[in-house]
C-alpha cells in the first residue's frame, strides 16, 4: 500500500504545474518578460508553467508571498530590482516584509535594462553638460521616474548630489506615463528604460543624455555613461532574475539555472528583450546572489544618505 506515495515522492521534478509569481500587474514590461520565459521553460520542461501576479505594495506582496511558499520549486519569483531596494525606501508591514538577503535562493539573472536619461527636445540641451549648467544657471528643471524610490528615482537623486544641482523629481505610477509626460514636454527629463523611449529616440521626439551603467550600452553606443561624464561613482542599472523560496533543493536550482541558461541563448529571446531596452544575462545561481547583495549594500547608502523614500 506505501508503493504509492513512495514512487510519487520519489517523482522526478518537475511533476506538476509551476507557478512563477509577478508581482506586478499584467501588460507591464516585467510581466510580458516573465511570460516569455514560462513559455519558454514549460516547452523545455515539457511542464505547465504558469504567471501568477500578485501586485501591490510596490511588488513587496508579491516577494513576501514566495518568501513563505514550500520550497519545492513550484513556486518561483520572477522580478526586477525594485525586489532589492523596496524593503529600504518603504515602510512595509509584516505581512508585506521579507528578507532580502537570506529569504530566497538566487536562479539566474536574466536581463540588464540599461537605464538612461532623456529630454525633450524643447529643453534645448543635447549633453548633459548643457543640462547641468542651464540648472546652475537658475532654470528649475523637472525629472520623471516610474515611481518614488524606484532605481530612476536613485540615480537621479544620486545625480543630484553628484553634479551639486537640484533637478526636480516629479514621480509616476509606472514608465508608460512618464514616457507620455516628458515627450509631451510637461516635464523636462526622464530616467527610463530604453525600450520604452527607442521609437521617440529614433524620430526626434526625445534627447538621450546619459546611461546610468558603467559601460555604454549596445542599445545607444553614442550616448555616454554618467562615469565618462565626471561621476564616477553613479551607477545605477536595471536587472532581472528568477528566485525561489530559501531551502528549495539545490538540484532544482541547479536543473531551472541550466534551462534558463540555454534559454537566454535563442536568438528570438535576444531579439524579444530588446523590445523592451534588456539584453541577456544568465550565469551561474551565485551571480545573481552577489548582484542582489551587492546592491542591497550599495543602494542602501545611497538611499539612507540622501533620504530616498517611497512615502
Amino acid at each position: 500500500m506505501t508503493a504509492g506515495p513512495a514512487a510519487f515522492a520519489q517523482a522526478p521534478y518537475p511533476a506538476k504545474t509551476i507557478s512563477v509569481i509577478v508581482s506586478y500587474p499584467p501588460g507591464g514590461d516585467t510581466d510580458a518578460i516573465a511570460r516569455m520565459f514560462a513559455d519558454k521553460l514549460s516547452q523545455r520542461l515539457n511542464q505547465t508553467v504558469i504567471i501568477d501576479n500578485k501586485p501591490g505594495a510596490g511588488g513587496a506582496l508579491g516577494n513576501n508571498f514566495v518568501s513563505r511558499a514550500p520550497a519545492d520549486g513550484y513556486t518561483l519569483l520572477f522580478t526586477p530590482n525594485p525586489f532589492t531596494t523596496a524593503p529600504l525606501v518603504m515602510k512595509l508591514s509584516p505581512s508585506a516584509s521579507y528578507d532580502v538577503l537570506h529569504g530566497f535562493e538566487p536562479i539566474v539573472n536574466t536581463a540588464t535594462q540599461p537605464l538612461v536619461l532623456v529630454a525633450n527636445p524643447a529643453v534645448g540641451v543635447k549633453t548633459l553638460p548643457d543640462l547641468i549648467k542651464l540648472a546652475k544657471g537658475g532654470k528649475q528643471v523637472t525629472y520623471a521616474s516610474p515611481g518614488a524610490g524606484s532605481p530612476m528615482h536613485i540615480v537621479g537623486e544620486w545625480l543630484n548630489k553628484a553634479a551639486d544641482v537640484k533637478f526636480t523629481h516629479v514621480p509616476y505610477k509606472g514608465v508608460g506615463p512618464s514616457v507620455t509626460d516628458v515627450v509631451a514636454g510637461h516635464v523636462d527629463t526622464a530616467w527610463v528604460t530604453f525600450g520604452a523611449v527607442r521609437a521617440y529616440l529614433e524620430n526626434g521626439r526625445l534627447v538621450p543624455l546619459a546611461i546610468g551603467d558603467a559601460q555604454r550600452s549596445k542599445l545607444a553606443p553614442n550616448v555616454p555613461t554618467l562615469v565618462e561624464l565626471g561621476y564616477k561613482d553613479v551607477i545605477v542599472g536595471s536587472w532581472n532574475g528568477f528566485f525561489a523560496p530559501k531551502g528549495t533543493p539545490a538540484p532544482v536550482v541547479k536543473m531551472l539555472n541550466e534551462n534558463l541558461n540555454e534559454i537566454l541563448k535563442q536568438p528570438e529571446v535576444a531579439e524579444k528583450l530588446a523590445v523592451f531596452g534588456a539584453l541577456p544575462a544568465g550565469g551561474a545561481a551565485d551571480k545573481l546572489g552577489k548582484i542582489n547583495s551587492t546592491d542591497y549594500t550599495v543602494m542602501g547608502k545611497v538611499i539612507k544618505d540622501l533620504g530616498i523614500s517611497a512615502e
